[in-house]
Formats: structure tokens, sequence, C-alpha cells
């Protein structure tokens, strides 16, 4: 009969064995270990920089929503102008203009040479002078009209067509009301000045002996 020998194990194999074992286990771990810090550092990295990139997308942002000087400074130039030019209309409906002189003294020329043939006093005074006075009077009026007319476009232009990003300047509807004010004044002289309200024409006096 035969008998096969049982192998025995050997005590030093078996340790050196389990030591083997638990140096792969501990390789694997600290890989893994290694691994999971790589990881966790580059998400911080990550992190870190996001808020460096949101601030300078916030820069840009800001620099784009500064206003341009230049785009201020043109803001209610057109009205601004337009209210200068009504003031300025207002002005000359009062005190005047070369135009209505001209006018006024073609008046006078005209009436001169209707009446050079003869013609009573009364006729000489109406053709002469009160032709070049209703001239004038007439002549400072359309300035009156046009200031008054110009100033009220001013100031209700706003509330039309489409919305400004910002107000309309103070010094602009301040000029745009003097203007209108002066239109006003200067269409009320120039028509008591047309109809004789404020000074009637002069008239000749009745001849002695008639």
């Amino acid at each position: 009969m035969n008998t096969t020998p049982s192998k025995t194990t050997n005590p030093d194999e078996t340790a050196a064995a389990q030591d083997a074992a638990t140096k792969d286990t501990e390789t694997k771990d600290a890989l893994g270990t290694s691994s999971g810090a790589g990881d966790s550092a580059t998400a911080s990295d990550d992190l870190a920089t996001q808020p460096e990139d949101d601030a300078a997308d916030d820069g840009i942002q800001d620099e784009d929503l500064e206003p341009d000087p230049f785009e201020t400074a043109r803001h209610g130039v057109g009205a601004g102008a337009a209210a200068v030019v009504s003031a300025a209309l207002g002005v000359v409906a009062l005190t005047g203009a070369w135009s209505g002189r001209v006018a006024a003294e073609r008046e006078t020329l005209i009436g001169q040479i209707k009446t050079s043939g003869g013609g009573s006093a009364a006729q000489q005074i109406s053709e002469i002078y009160g032709d070049a006075w209703h001239t004038t009077a007439l002549v400072n009026g359309v300035f009156a009209v046009l200031a008054l007319l110009v100033g009220v476009v001013v100031l209700v232009r706003p509330a039309f067509g489409a919305p400004a990003d910002r107000p309309q300047p103070a010094w602009v509807r301040a000029v745009a009301l003097a203007g209108v004010a002066l239109g006003v004044l200067g269409v009320l002289i120039s028509a008591g000045m047309y109809f004789d309200l404020f000074a009637s024409l002069p008239s000749a006096g009745t001849p002695a002996g008639g």
C-alpha cells in the first residue's frame, strides 16, 4: 500500500506570502489616495480659478455699463440748441429785427408814392405811418409765434416717440420755458400794436373854417 506523504507547510514561506500581500494592499491604497488627492487638488484649483473668471467678467460688464463721456456730452444737444433758438426768437420779437425795419421803410416809401399826387391828411397818415407801424407789428408777431412753437416742441418732445435713456436736462427745460414766455409776451404786444390797442393812429385836425 502506497502512502503519499503529506505536504508540510513551511511557516517562513507563509509569513513571507502574507507580508507580500500586505505590501501589495498598501501600495494600492497609496496609489488610490494619491489619485484622490490629485483630483481634490484639481477641483480646488478649478474652484479657486472660477471666482477670478467671474471677477474678470464682472469687470468687463462694469466697463461696458459705464456711460461714454462723449455720448453723455452729446445727450440733449439738439434740444438745447432748439431751446436757445426759441429764447433768441422771443428776444427778437420784443426788441424788433432788421427785417421789420426794412419792411416798415418799404411801406413808408410806398405810402409816400401813393400820396405824392395829392390826398387827404388822414390818407397820408394811414399810408405813410399806419401801414409801416402795422408791418413792424406783423413781423415781430411772426418771430414771437416761431419762438412759442419752438419752445413748446422742445418741452413736449420727450412725451412722444421712443423713451429716452436719460431725462431731459433741467437747463434745456428752463431755456425752453423762457422762450415760450417771451413768445407769448411778443404775440400779445404785436397784436396790440397791429390792432392799435396801445396807441391809436394820430388823426388829422379839422381844417379851420371847415
